[in-house]
């Protein structure tokens, strides 16, 4: 039975600890948060005391991140903070020798990316990012129909991620929305960009609220990512096209979230290269059979396998790394208006 602490109650918490509460092979021995309130809430929900020496079937509440990881009897611990906090809480577990689950992005920067996963290989350890929408059945499909050639070679990867809020204090929108949306092209594509493009504006805060990134591949293969806080409306969507099929993932379309298109076009050359002919194609859409399950169960589940197994996560450091690098290479973007950072 592995006994994991969860750091952080507020906005996320309550949903991981919800998933491994009920997920077998691992036990909710702690709960940390500095907010009493957060702390109170949690209380009313599962079996919980502030005692350090209580009985160990309740759930330990406790304002000291440090009391859980560097409690003897504490293997892992998941780390749903601001990001800023992610790097110094997942240190202090990974070297006391415990697994980390963390929530995304990784790492506020590539060097302390660098440094957990470090941390965690001389020690034989566990580390999992949270790039939920991995479990998902769409992502899952998605992967599949690419794995299995049905789009073809791929053209494009283009998201969008908008709302009005929440802003975050610490982090720009990129850092808070892109993740979700880099953490699936990674994981679908499977390819390394070359380089990333970046613009984007502030206007409430001084964090950046709004924002296009544009990543390059060396195969042709180009994706552009929209983030927004300040959208009217909620949109979360997303388009591959390739030279066979075309797909569109609405996440918000509670019947049919993926479509795919058989449509493009064809080029053709007539005598000289001067003339090319362009023929469009036009068939039929279909909607495949996506899996209804909750991704962070998926997610919980596969934590307790990997670490049980010994089994190298999809979003293991390396992951989360990834993701970082592209975030960071955005942000150095942004400064110089656009201008495009090698990878």
């Amino acid at each position: 039975m592995i006994r994991i602490a969860i750091v952080g109650y507020g906005y996320w918490g309550p949903n991981i600890v919800r998933n491994f509460f009920s997920t077998k092979g691992i036990k909710v021995a702690s709960i940390c948060d500095p907010n009493p309130n957060a702390l109170k809430k949690a209380s009313t929900i599962y079996p919980c005391t502030y005692e350090k020496n209580a009985d160990p079937s309740l759930i330990r509440l406790t304002s000291d991140h440090n009391e859980v990881t560097n409690a003897p009897d504490i293997d892992a611990v998941a780390v749903v903070t601001p990001v800023s906090t992610h790097y110094e809480i997942a240190k202090k577990a990974l070297m006391n020798g415990k697994h980390v689950f963390v929530e995304k992005p990784f790492t506020s920067s590539i060097s302390e990316a660098e440094e957990l996963i470090e941390i965690a290989d001389r020690k034989g350890l566990t580390i999992m990012v949270d790039h939920t929408f991995l479990f998902t059945g769409a992502v899952k499909k998605i992967k599949e129909l690419i794995d299995d050639n049905v789009l073809g070679n791929l053209y494009y990867f283009d998201s969008t991620r908008v709302n009005l809020g929440l802003f975050q204090h610490d982090v720009n929108v990129i850092w808070d929305l892109a993740p979700h949306d880099l953490s699936i092209m990674d994981y679908v594509i499977g390819k390394k960009p070359l380089a990333i493009s970046a613009t984007g504006t502030a206007h409430l805060n001084g964090k950046e609220d709004a924002a296009f990134i544009t990543v390059f591949f060396d195969n042709h293969i180009i994706a552009h990512f929209n983030v927004n806080w300040l959208s009217p409306v909620k949109i979360r969507s997303t388009l591959i096209g390739g030279d066979k099929k075309m797909l569109v993932w609405d996440d918000l379309d509670a019947d049919e979230k993926i479509r795919i298109y058989d449509k493009g076009a064809d080029l053709t050359t007539q005598e000289s290269i001067h003339k090319l002919l362009v023929s469009y194609r036009s068939g039929d859409v279909w909607v495949p059979k996506i899996d209804q399950i909750e991704a962070l169960k998926m997610e919980a589940d596969y934590f307790v396998d990997c670490v049980t197994n010994n089994k190298t996560p999809i979003n293991d450091g390396s992951a989360g790394l990834r993701v970082v690098r592209v975030l960071e290479a955005a942000n150095k973007s942004l400064k110089q208006r656009g201008m495009p950072v090698t990878l």
